[in-house]
C-alpha cells in the first residue's frame, strides 16, 4: 500500500534560475582546502551555545524582604487582633477597647490602633485571648431570641442556641430583632464579619413580610422609589407580593444595613410587620435548615462569601 507524505521544506523544487545556478556551480573545479573538515569525513551538526539575555538574580539565603520584615516588626492592630480572635466585629471591638475592658501585657490599651507583637498578652475582660481555627454557623433564628453575645437582663440569646456548634469563641455577623427570624451567620473570622457588614459591599438581603393589612400598590411603588426616614432615605432593590392572592405578604430585597429598617419602612406608611423573616442573607439559604437549627458552613460557601464585593 503506497504511502503519501507531506513535503518538508527541504524537498520543495527550486526555481529554474536556482536550478541553473547550481548547474553552473557543478561544472567548476572545486578546490578540496575550501571543503570543511566535518572530521571522520561525516557530517556533523554545528553546536551553538545561547549566552543569557541578562545574568540570572542570585536570591539571598535566608533573607525576608524589607516590606515584609517591617510589616512583621510593626504587629497588628488591637481591634483587628481582638476581631480575628473571635471577641466581636472589628467595630464592637473598638468599643470594647474605649471602655477599658482590654489590657495588653497587664496594662489597660484605648487606643484600637495599637500595634500587638507576636509575644505580647492580650487580655479581654480579664480573660487571655487567643486565636483559633476559623469557624462559620448559619443559624435559622427562631423568636425571643436577642442578637447579642451576652445579656445583663438574662434575655434569650442566640449565643445558647450555638452553644454546642464549637468550642471557639463566635460572634454574630449584623443583627436581627428580638422578634425577626430566619438566616444568621456566626464565626470568629473578623475580617469576613468586616467585610460583610460593611456598606460599600452591598451585601444581599431578602426578607419576607407579613403585615396588618393589604399593602396598597401605591404604597408599594413609594418604597421601590425609596422612602425618607428620619436618618435619610432607605433604599430597596427589589419588593413584589409572595404570591397573588396574599397581598399583606410580600417580599423585599435590600442591602442596606440600618437598624430596623424593614419594619421602620412599612410603618412610615401606616402598616403594622406581624412577621418578619430573613430568608436569604449573602446568597445563603434556609434550605434544609429547620428553625431553631444550625449547620456549618461547606467550603465552597465560605469561598464565595469571602470573594464578595
Amino acid at each position: 500500500m503506497r504511502r503519501h507524505y507531506f513535503p518538508c521544506i527541504c524537498c520543495i523544487p527550486l526555481t529554474f534560475d536556482t536550478m541553473n545556478r547550481k548547474r553552473e556551480n557543478a561544472s567548476r573545479p572545486h578546490h578540496t582546502s575550501a571543503k570543511p573538515d566535518f572530521g571522520g569525513g561525516k557530517r556533523q551538526r554545528p553546536t551553538y551555545r545561547r549566552k543569557p539575555l541578562l545574568p540570572r538574580p542570585v536570591a539571598p539565603v535566608n533573607v525576608q524582604p524589607a516590606a515584609a520584615a517591617n510589616a512583621e516588626d510593626k504587629g497588628v492592630q488591637l481591634n483587628k487582633y481582638l476581631s480575628n480572635a473571635g471577641i466581636a466585629a472589628r467595630r464592637k471591638c473598638e468599643e470594647f477597647i474605649a471602655e477599658g475592658l482590654v489590657t495588653v501585657n497587664n496594662k489597660v490599651i484605648k487606643e484600637p490602633g495599637y500595634r500587638v507583637q507576636k509575644n505580647d498578652s492580650v487580655k479581654y475582660k480579664g480573660e487571655k485571648v487567643t486565636y483559633g481555627k476559623k469557624v462559620y454557623i448559619l443559624l435559622n433564628k427562631p423568636k425571643f431570641h436577642i442578637t447579642t453575645t451576652e445579656d445583663d437582663r438574662g434575655r434569650k440569646t442566640v449565643m445558647e442556641l450555638i452553644s454546642e456548634a464549637s468550642t471557639e469563641r463566635l460572634f454574630p455577623v449584623g443583627r436581627l430583632d428580638r422578634n425577626t427570624t430566619g438566616l444568621l451567620l456566626f464565626t470568629n473570622d473578623g475580617d469576613l464579619a468586616q467585610r460583610l457588614t460593611h456598606p460599600s459591599k452591598k451585601v444581599q438581603k431578602v426578607y419576607e413580610v407579613t403585615l396588618n393589612k393589604k399593602l396598597e400598590l401605591d404604597d408599594m411603588e413609594k418604597i421601590a422609589k425609596g422612602i425618607v426616614l428620619e436618618d435619610g432615605l432607605a433604599i430597596v432593590d427589589e419588593i413584589a407580593y409572595a404570591n397573588d392572592k396574599e397581598k399583606n405578604v410580600v417580599g423585599i430585597e435590600l442591602h442596606i444595613g440600618k437598624n430596623r429598617i424593614v419594619r421602620r419602612i412599612f410603618e412610615h406608611l401606616g402598616y403594622t410587620v406581624i412577621k418578619l423573616d430573613r430568608v436569604l442573607y449573602a446568597g445563603l439559604t434556609k434550605k434544609n435548615l429547620p428553625r431553631g437549627e444550625w449547620r456549618e458552613l461547606t467550603e465552597r460557601e465560605v469561598i464565595t462569601l469571602k470573594h464578595l464585593g
